[in-house]
């Protein structure tokens, strides 16, 4: 409805105005106007009569009545509002909200509450549970006010706990609504090291983080060449990669029902051994191979065969050697760069040779240059013309049937596992774990997983929606987005701000509806 003014004209050539109230209508294929109240005449109505109308109907809109009083309103306090919107919106579109109930019973919600909060930290503000109970005083979520810090270890003891059913019906939700790749799947491992005393499963064992000086876990997580998260595991810090994967082989084969998948890991995560389990399991594999230890490899990487261009940066040819296939792939940006590199090295070893070559002979990057015979030192020329064969390449294995250069694409997806790693320990502060029994660590972890599918989530949303916009910069303009409380006339209100940024994008892709600019808040 509108209103409008229809002007008539007298026999006197005078004219009059009425204001009406008029209803718009389809009736058939045409819109018709129906007058629902004719007000009367317009000049008549501005002398007074018009104004008290207006004072009536506003007590019967609320936004309205709000800005006739406006001058009274209160502003109590402003939290953020936006994250807790957007990741709960897709905590319950994952069955996460479901799942954490279930297992923590249908009294329990203060507890699944804490859950869901300890998640929205990691992506917000991570900090330790501790820290979790202050934080969440400049968060607005109804229902944080009664969380106390047992809420929080209680909740990590049921996500260990729990961890297994919550990864299958999470993969089993995500997999009705995202068009998931599943061809492919990709095995990855990392480390997190804990300064003191860590938890009792952490060892010493080989740092990612380059601190062998402190005790470690060794995390490992299998992803789809989508880039979502499907399962991870935990590990002593001891462990060799080699073993984690045949945790991920029997993962594919029990927990998920895959199908024929093509497993991909990087250089040294499996042996001779492994492969033909993995053969035998009815799988096939996409693996790096360490091509200077592969015996023959650095003639076969010489062969004069041509290669096919794949893209700019990369070019591939397909090699058989000793009954197994090979795929050699070349990059000829890397190549400039290696030569360039290794060239600086020798230069400044020849430098160095001239100042006398004992220190030359302890320093590992420049001993593999040396030739020494009896007390001559001097650069072995044979090496450096060996080593420059392998510039810009490297070798895959693979049982598939895939196409050279589909072989290539799908092993350099695997960046899609190490870009989940970086997420993990710095956008998603997987360090430092302020945890020092395995369940309780065990929970922090999955906190972080579960960060991490819904970060993951959100930015296949974004994708599907056409944005190009950087998941970080949206990620802080909906930190913009505050709630704040205010009272009017003895009553509370809660009032939005002002969307900042590209705020109204991420509600769009996920076809949410912003909140309203003030509503009265539930009483509690």
């Amino acid at each position: 409805m509108y209103t409008r003014t229809k002007t008539f004209q007298n026999k006197d050539g005078t004219t009059r105005t009425y204001l009406q109230i008029v209803q718009t209508r389809r009736i058939g294929n045409k819109v018709r106007q129906k007058v629902i109240a004719n007000l009367g005449r317009l000049e008549e109505l501005q002398e007074g009569s018009l104004d008290r109308l207006i004072e009536g109907l506003t007590r019967y809109s609320f936004h309205q009545w709000v800005k006739l009083n406006a001058g009274q309103l209160a502003a109590k306090r402003a939290r953020q509002w936006g994250p807790a919107i957007i990741f709960g919106h897709l905590w319950q579109e994952l069955g996460l909200a479901g799942m954490v109930s279930k297992f923590l019973g249908q009294h329990q919600t203060d507890y699944a509450l804490a859950a869901f909060t300890m998640v929205l930290n990691r992506l917000c503000d991570p900090r330790s549970k501790r820290g979790v109970d202050k934080w969440v005083k400049q968060v607005y979520l109804p229902g944080l006010e009664k969380l106390q810090l047992h809420h929080y270890y209680r909740a990590l003891d049921v996500l260990a706990e729990h961890k297994k059913e919550l990864e299958e019906g999470l993969f089993a939700r995500i997999r009705n609504l995202f068009d998931l790749k599943l061809d492919l799947v990709f095995w990855d491992t990392t480390t997190t090291y804990f300064e003191g005393r860590g938890p009792q499963m952490a060892e010493r064992g080989y740092s990612k983080d380059r601190r062998s000086d402190c005790q470690q876990l060794v995390i490992g997580v299998l992803m789809t060449q989508d880039g979502f998260p499907v399962a991870h595991q935990v590990f002593p810090g001891n462990l060799a990669d080699i073993d984690t994967f045949r945790v991920c082989l029997k993962e594919v084969q029990t927990r998920f029902s895959l199908g024929r998948v093509i497993l991909v890991a990087d250089r040294g995560m499996v042996s001779q051994k492994l492969l033909s389990q993995i053969q035998e399991a009815g799988l096939s594999y996409i693996v790096g191979v360490r091509m200077r230890k592969l015996k023959g490899m650095a003639e076969l990487v010489t062969d004069p065969g041509p290669y096919q261009k794949v893209r700019d940066n990369l070019m591939v040819k397909e090699i058989l050697y000793q009954k197994e296939r090979y795929i050699i792939c070349h990059n000829p940006q890397e190549a400039q760069k290696d030569q360039l590199s290794r060239e600086e090295m020798l230069l400044a070893l020849a430098r160095k040779l001239k100042g006398g070559s004992k220190q030359l002979v302890g320093n590992r990057g420049f001993r593999r240059f040396l030739k020494i015979q009896g007390k001559a030192v001097t650069i072995d020329q044979e090496l450096v013309s060996q080593e420059a064969r392998f510039d810009g390449k490297y070798v895959l294995k693979t049982n598939t049937a895939l196409t050279p250069s589909e072989v290539a694409l799908s092993y350099k997806s695997l960046w899609q596992v190490e870009r989940a790693f970086r997420e993990l320990k710095s956008g998603l502060e997987l360090r430092p774990v302020y945890h020092w029994n395995d369940r309780r660590v065990e929970g922090h972890i999955m906190v972080c997983f579960l960060a991490l599918v819904l970060e993951t989530a959100l930015c296949r949303r974004l994708k599907e929606a056409g944005s190009t916009f950087s998941y970080l910069d949206l990620v802080e303009d909906l930190g913009q987005l505050q709630a704040v409380e205010v009272e009017l006339a003895g009553k509370h209100y809660l009032a939005r701000t002002e969307m900042a940024g590209d705020t109204y994008e991420v509600f769009k892709a996920l076809r949410l509806r912003p909140p309203k600019l003030i509503q009265e808040m539930p009483s509690e």
